[in-house]
């Protein structure tokens, strides 16, 4: 909790404690006991609702191993023809030995593989990607991937002078329905 929580406890909530537990302990009261429980209770709730609160929506810590796998398209951000079309036709794919695979494709078919390393920056508390590509590469592999982080997953976003910003998300590719 932060500091007005603090003060809060140390200039209310302990004088109020000790008042309410002289006042139960002399007058043999129960109703004191209870109102002291119940403050006391609902202290406990407030502080375990804050916690998982911040455990719920805390940004994930991506670590290297984090990145492996296979990339999709992300068609929920910008739905459509245009997406679909790139879903199609992009994807990509990062192994554990640190290369990356970019595959130009027509649906399940790979016309064409685009090869790299990856590195990654600790310039943060989650590590970044780089992307390093043999050359010539496709315009979407030209520049170093944002990555966008939410508290259960994250995706990638590389600049592309054709289409502006691309949007990929970790995920197996599976035909479209028409």
């Amino acid at each position: 909790m932060g500091f007005g929580f603090s003060l809060i406890l140390l200039f209310i909530i302990f004088p109020l404690t000790i008042i309410f537990l002289v006042l139960w302990i002399s007058s043999k009261k129960r109703v004191f006991g209870k109102i002291l429980g119940l403050i006391w209770i609902t202290i406990l709730l407030l502080v375990f609702a804050q916690k998982i609160w911040m455990w719920s929506t805390a940004k994930k810590i991506l670590k290297k191993e984090d990145y492996y796998g296979e990339y999709i398209i992300n068609r929920d951000y910008f739905p459509g023809k245009q997406a679909n079309w790139q879903y199609d036709h992009y994807r990509f794919e990062i192994k554990e030995n640190d290369s990356i695979f970019f595959y130009l494709t027509d649906r399940e078919k790979i016309l064409k593989t685009f090869r790299g390393k990856i590195a990654t920056t600790s310039t943060y508390s989650s590590l970044k990607i780089r992307t390093n590509m043999e050359t010539p590469t496709h315009h979407i592999m030209e520049s170093f991937p944002t990555t966008y982080r939410s508290a259960w997953s994250f995706y990638l976003v590389f600049y592309s002078a054709r289409f502006n910003n691309v949007y990929f998300k970790k995920g197996s590719w599976k035909p479209l329905k028409d």
